[in-house]
């Protein structure tokens, strides 16, 4: 089939290469989101007469067939053929005949493939939602079982006061559902119907854009037609900057497990089969997926940035450079759902060593505790300040269990708010599981048999 906008002239080939670029194999990605979509396009047809009964019926078989097919990625695209738009077009019409032809009826590719991305954004997100909470989990079961566990509390990386290992973990939780909250936020951007904005300004035929929202369960249409198309690229540098954010915690997170697990230290300790080895040093335990989690960190964050760049200085309508803004959004989900899986793994392995922690409880690390102690004799805060600081020398141990056990405030040692943190996570992964649940509903309802993903198989 020659392309969707061909007449009577070819394109020159080094332009296919450089318009085409790398989006006819991007397009694997949201095919079957993009058969989704068609199968809601082909209702809107039959309740305009455009499509008989029968010819609906035929484009639903073979719009099922087309999802299965592109669900295991066993439906190819070409350089030649474009985009995944111009393929399910060629594969309705070899099943369907004139029906086929009939598809494209109102509306364009660019609002293909913004309901295709919309489809498929939504559905991937929410499952990364998922991954999200279990990590936020994690880091909670972690934070519950090492509650009161002393552990050395650090600024500019030096020794600063008492702290416990489950305030490191509970930090990383609260920080972590903070930044579940902003993607479940990004992501219902996305929870709003495209279909039938066509290449900006909709057309003359009289659809009805929320029969469509509603059949591909969107949560309400996307009002205004140019906002729609206005929004592409938008919407993906929000998700985007929400993910960037669990990104940067995941990094930050993973600087800490590097420097307490350096021997020198030896807070926590990484089991082996989560760390590589040198091709010269036999001795060598490198925390290689923490420092990618790092560099992985700073990739993602230029993914974000990309997007903003592509579309900041764009005009209204449509425009050819929303093409590239597609692969650092595709590429940004797939390393964000590997780098919580990373750091789920992680979290998993990590041997927490006791003894280590107490012994890093050296004198000077209650010179705070003793200042304090003398104001609650009455002694003004600046002179305890100065009295313990001029005489360092004469702080002793202490027992650090007993200095954790003191710090009984909201969000101390002693007092995590553990139960608030696991009740608000309870919160979000129910409107999650929900927001899923209904998604899949409307989905397999649309498709007339389950349909549980639209996220292709991993090649």
């Amino acid at each position: 089939m020659a392309k969707l906008w061909q007449k009577d002239t070819d394109l020159d080939a080094v332009m296919e290469a450089f318009t085409v670029g790398r989006d006819y194999l991007l397009d694997l990605e949201i095919l079957p989101s993009d058969c989704l979509a068609s199968m809601a396009q082909a209702r809107q047809l039959l309740r305009l007469g455009v499509v008989g009964d029968e010819e609906a019926q035929r484009l639903q078989r073979a719009l099922n067939e087309a999802f299965d097919l592109s669900l295991k990625r066993q439906l190819p695209i070409r350089r030649q053929d474009e985009d995944g738009h111009t393929v399910l077009e060629s594969f309705l019409i070899q099943r369907c005949g004139d029906a086929g032809k009939k598809i494209h009826t109102g509306r364009s590719r660019n609002d293909q493939v913004i309901t295709a991305l919309r489809i498929y954004a939504r559905h991937y997100l929410l499952e990364l939602e998922g991954e999200l909470a279990a990590l936020v989990r994690r880091f909670l079961d972690f934070a519950r079982t090492y509650e009161k566990v002393p552990m050395p509390g650090r600024t500019h990386m030096q020794i600063a006061m008492p702290s416990s290992v489950g305030l490191w973990a509970a930090a990383w939780a609260e920080e972590l559902l903070d930044w579940a909250l902003l993607v479940a936020q990004a992501r219902r951007l996305f929870d709003r119907g495209s279909l039938g904005s066509a290449a900006s300004y909709g057309g003359p035929l009289p659809i009805d854009r929320t029969f469509t929202s509603e059949l591909l369960g969107f949560e309400r249409p996307h009002l205004n037609v140019l906002a729609v198309n206005n929004s592409r690229g938008r919407l993906e540098s929000v998700a985007l900057d929400a993910l960037d954010q669990v990104g940067i915690t995941l990094s930050k997170w993973a600087q800490d497990l590097i420097v307490f697990t350096l021997p020198e230290l030896g807070y926590f300790e990484l089991p082996a089969q989560l760390c590589s080895g040198s091709s010269i040093m036999p001795q060598k335990k490198n925390p290689d997926g923490l420092e990618l989690l790092r560099s992985r960190s700073a990739v993602l964050s230029g993914y974000a940035s990309t997007v903003k760049n592509i579309v900041r200085s764009l005009p209204s309508g449509y425009n050819r450079d929303f093409q590239d803004t597609k692969e650092p959004f595709l590429r940004a989900l797939e390393l964000s759902r590997l780098s919580l899986a990373a750091a789920q793994l992680t979290m998993e392995g990590i041997v927490v060593r006791e003894d280590r922690l107490r012994q890093a409880f050296t004198p000077e690390i209650y010179a705070t505790d003793a200042a304090f102690e003398l104001v609650l004799q009455g002694v003004p805060f600046r002179d305890a300040y100065l009295q313990v600081g001029r005489n360092l020398d004469q702080l002793n141990r202490r027992d650090p269990d007993q200095a954790i056990q003191a710090r009984t405030h909201l969000g101390g040692c002693a007092n995590l708010g553990l139960d608030i943190l696991e009740a608000r996570l309870g919160e979000y992964s129910t409107a999650t599981e929900q927001r899923l649940a209904e998604v899949r509903k409307s989905l397999s309802e649309l498709a007339g048999r389950e349909v549980t993903t639209v996220v292709p198989a991993v090649e």
